[in-house]
């Protein structure tokens, strides 16, 4: 049931639906747009947030003409790729016919709580994509949307409210983009550098530690582990919903906290595998591809996590990788080539140092980052609420009786 005051709108009842289009109009033609004009596909829409400022192609630059330019203020759409993302344009732009522009047809409707109102139905308009090779809405599906209106107060109340909110996280985003960079010039200056410099004497990973192949005792029961690039270990059945290895199990081996292990699979964030240590378990069961091993006591653990975590060993893993990727999406690396990589060894107390700081770094961007994500879910909860009219926002009674 609709709040008082609230009305059902068909999309195409309140605003302009259209979708981007350009052609191979002749440069002479008085309705060809090109030059400098902006061109902005889904994947720009999609990383934009709330207003899309800037442009990385041009028309000219992709040798493009178009018959139509969505101006300034219009929300800008996708129906292909990144279904359902949102943006208001800041600057005229063309756009593919896989982004609809869509502006209100009046002052009763508000652009940034219409804005809202549709970044909040992208899941209704994702399950509703067709099922081709690549999934994608037609306007058939976009114009009759069915969108819960309130008093034009209350929209702009609205708009208002969830864009402070989109402020704040644009904030928390840029400290947490900050704290990376800053992180990345440390692990540079303080890892890298002194082994360019030759200051620290390097030696193989098989000196400096132990392989570890053993079999978890038939008693235990330990969760089945396995590494993920951006955040290390993380249970098998969390990640996939369910239990992937089977029988296989028998032959995982058990790690335990501190030790490490090497995932051979390529990734994003590491081209050639990752490093990582066992941490938030006391012991688990990881793959046996992984190539497991243990620091001698001597060393400092942490300052090797930082070192690998700075994908340190990227070049000497890429020089040594065989026929690129298996059948089972590992890279051809054997163990003994892998601990043949060197390392630096300095000295304890710089180990010490070192690692110090780069952990209350990496302590730093954690705690943004977590920042981040509270932000966002707080504002999607709201969100929800206030575009269902759940939750309402506060217009003064001079406005409401002026809006009667």
């Amino acid at each position: 049931m609709l709040p008082d005051g609230w009305t059902l709108e068909r999309l195409d009842s309140i605003a302009t639906v259209e979708r981007g289009r350009f052609s191979a109009r002749p440069r002479n033609d008085p309705k060809y747009f090109g030059g400098e004009t902006p061109f902005v596909q889904t994947g720009d829409v999609a990383g934009a947030q709330l207003y899309l400022r800037t442009h990385s192609q041009t028309l000219n630059a992709l040798g493009l003409t178009v018959s139509k330019v969505f101006e300034e203020g219009t929300i800008l759409l996708t129906i292909a790729a990144n279904i359902g993302a949102t943006a208001i344009t800041r600057i005229p732009t063309a756009c593919p016919d896989s982004v609809v522009g869509i502006r209100p047809l009046s002052a009763a409707t508000d652009l940034l709580w219409l804005k809202y109102a549709l970044a909040s139905r992208k899941e209704d308009l994702e399950a509703q994509a067709g099922q081709n090779a690549q999934k994608n809405i037609n306007l058939e599906v976009l114009k009759p949307l069915r969108i819960a209106k309130p008093p034009t107060k209350e929209q702009r109340r609205i708009g208002d409210t969830l864009s402070t909110w989109d402020h704040a996280i644009g904030t928390a985003e840029q400290l947490v983009s900050a704290g990376h960079r800053q992180l990345k010039a440390l692990q540079r200056q303080l890892l890298i550098k002194p082994v360019m410099s030759g200051e620290w004497d390097l030696s193989a990973l098989s000196e400096v530690s132990e392989r570890i192949q053993r079999r978890a005792n038939e008693e235990e029961v330990l969760p089945v582990l396995m590494i993920s690039s951006g955040s290390g270990f993380v249970r098998q059945d969390e990640k996939y919903s369910r239990f992937m290895a089977g029988k296989s199990v028998e032959n995982y081996i058990a790690l335990d906290r501190g030790e490490f292990a090497y995932n051979k699979g390529n990734s994003k964030l590491y081209e050639f595998g990752c490093v990582f240590a066992l941490r938030g378990y006391e012991r688990g069961l990881v793959p046996n591809v992984y190539v497991c091993f243990k620091l001698l006591p001597s060393l400092n653990a942490t300052f090797y996590e930082h070192l690998f975590r700075a994908d340190y060993l990227h070049d000497q893993l890429g020089a040594i990788v065989n026929t690129g990727v298996r059948n089972n999406g590992l890279l051809n690396i054997r163990p003994a080539d892998f601990l043949a990589c060197r390392v630096p060894v300095p000295p304890m107390a710089a180990q010490n140092r070192i690692a110090a700081v780069l952990t209350t770094a990496a302590r730093y961007v954690e705690l943004r980052e977590r920042d981040l994500d509270l932000l966002k879910r707080e504002k999607a909860a709201l969100m929800s609420q206030l575009l269902a009219g759940k939750r309402r926002v506060k217009v003064p009674a001079a406005e409401t009786e002026a809006q009667a």
